[in-house]
């Protein structure tokens, strides 16, 4: 498999390291303090379960709450009541369940570039490219999930995050009509109160005038932290060039790299490399 399809497991560079203590207090002191806290805190709830003999596995939970181990504990039963409350979408779901819309179609890609600060890119194509009848709103949220879980093994994004853009050419009444408050509740519900990866951008790209029927529906489930990260750009690339530079984009966002010519078929393949992460996320949650 080409390098540029691949996770990038390797240890942390010294940049990342002084990255990971100015933004997250990551300093050998205060992680081995909350590691401590946050394991007698698991230790103590027999509700929920969590790999609690791997520092890795802790570490994934501490980094988006700034080691502050309360609040990562809070963050996985936040999880555990996500996962329980979404059972019928994400029970025990392995890549080879949605292998058919990560090959077939190109609705969910990740960019092989990371942008200007080490950040992974997502680009989610919403409009004409998103056939609701082959790709459903659950599939697409279980396509989401999937790849949170295998963005988590990489600890240089767990460090610095991930961007988001959302594509909207092209869209019209097909996909809107499967774009309900049920679903903007269920991926909003996703996103912020169930998502260990440090979000720290929302791009839409490309919206029609329709899309302000999308936007009255999800709206309302948006709080003020997500909402301050959400970026409006419609047809004007130089406006998301003020986020993210020209240099770190294809053209296909009016960037000067090359135009996409890969997507979710090219990236399967790193995902059903790493079932054994992806198994193990799923024995997370509620005690049976």
């Amino acid at each position: 498999m080409p390098s540029e399809f691949a996770l990038n497991v390797g240890p942390l560079t010294d940049d990342l390291k002084q990255i990971a203590a100015e933004e997250l207090r990551e300093t050998p002191e205060v992680v081995a303090a909350a590691l401590e806290e946050l394991r007698n805190l698991l230790k103590n709830d027999d509700k929920i379960y969590f790999k609690t003999d791997d520092d890795k596995v802790l570490i994934m939970y501490l980094r988006p709450c700034k080691f502050y181990a309360k609040s990562a504990y809070e963050l996985m039963k936040r999880i555990a009541d996500f996962k329980e409350k979404n059972k019928a979408i994400l029970d025990n779901l392995l890549p080879e369940d949605e292998k058919k819309a990560f090959i077939e179609n190109d609705v969910v890609n990740v960019l092989k570039d990371r942008d200007h600060k080490g950040r992974r890119i997502l680009v989610v194509h919403c409009g004409e490219i998103w056939d609701p009848s082959k790709v459903t709103t659950d599939q697409m949220l279980r396509l989401f999930y999937l790849i949170h879980e295998a963005a988590l093994l990489e600890e240089e994004t767990q460090i610095t995050g991930v961007v988001v853009i959302m594509d909207y050419k092209g869209l019209g009444m097909k996909q809107i009509r499967h774009l309900t408050p049920s679903f903007s509740m269920k991926l909003l519900g996703f996103i912020q109160d169930a998502m260990p990866l440090r979000l720290k951008e929302v791009h839409m790209v490309k919206e029609p005038l329709i899309f302000s029927m999308v936007w009255k529906i999800f709206k309302p489930f948006i709080r003020e932290k997500l909402n301050k990260r959400i970026h409006f750009h419609g047809s004007k690339m130089s406006s998301l060039h003020k986020f993210i530079p020209a240099s770190h984009l294809p053209s296909d966002y009016g960037g000067d790299l090359p135009e996409i010519n890969y997507s979710g078929k090219e990236w399967y393949p790193v995902l059903d490399q790493h079932l054994d992460h992806i198994k193990m996320m799923n024995s997370f949650g509620y005690r049976n």
